[in-house]
């Protein structure tokens, strides 16, 4: 699950860069109730355990411990977690790096499109469009509370 601008930035100094309340709410409602995994960097970014989710942080770090969330060691050991509990689907939190590596073994990406170029310096990975599919697009004006247009997306892989 990512937020991403049309010029592919998520993030700059370790922090979003726009402040979008519907994609905050859309994040919430999807992932509520899942295992969500994230890098270290990411996880500490938001600094708590996201509520009424499974919060998996990975890290190189061996000694790393976080109260109330589960510490893994690669993106392959932070999956079979998921899997072996039962879940249908564990949601990529980020960053830049983590993104990459899902990429390749992912079966959806549930996309923010913020429309709109942004300076960052944590990008989205390009994704090839031969490999995925659009199966769901919801197109938002920019309003009161959201300064952006925006698109939620969902992703198959073909």
């Amino acid at each position: 699950m990512v937020a991403r601008s049309d010029n592919h930035v998520i993030g700059k100094d370790n922090d979003l860069v726009w402040y979008m309340p519907a994609d905050l709410k859309y994040f919430k409602e999807t992932t509520s109730g899942h295992y969500v995994a994230m890098g270290r960097k990411t996880y500490e970014s938001v600094d708590k355990p996201l509520p009424n989710r499974l919060n998996i942080i990975i890290t190189r770090q061996n000694d790393y411990y976080r109260e109330n969330c589960i510490v893994t060691h690669s993106l392959e050991e932070a999956l079979e977690l998921g899997e072996k509990n039962g879940q249908q689907e564990l949601f990529i939190l980020g960053g830049s790096q983590i993104y990459k590596l899902a990429l390749d073994i992912a079966d959806r990406i549930y996309l923010t499109e913020i429309h709109g170029e942004f300076e960052g310096d944590a990008f989205f990975p390009e994704i090839d469009y031969e490999t995925w599919q659009e199966v769901k697009r919801e197109d938002h004006d920019a309003d009161e509370k959201n300064p952006h247009p925006y698109s939620f997306v969902v992703l198959e892989r073909r």
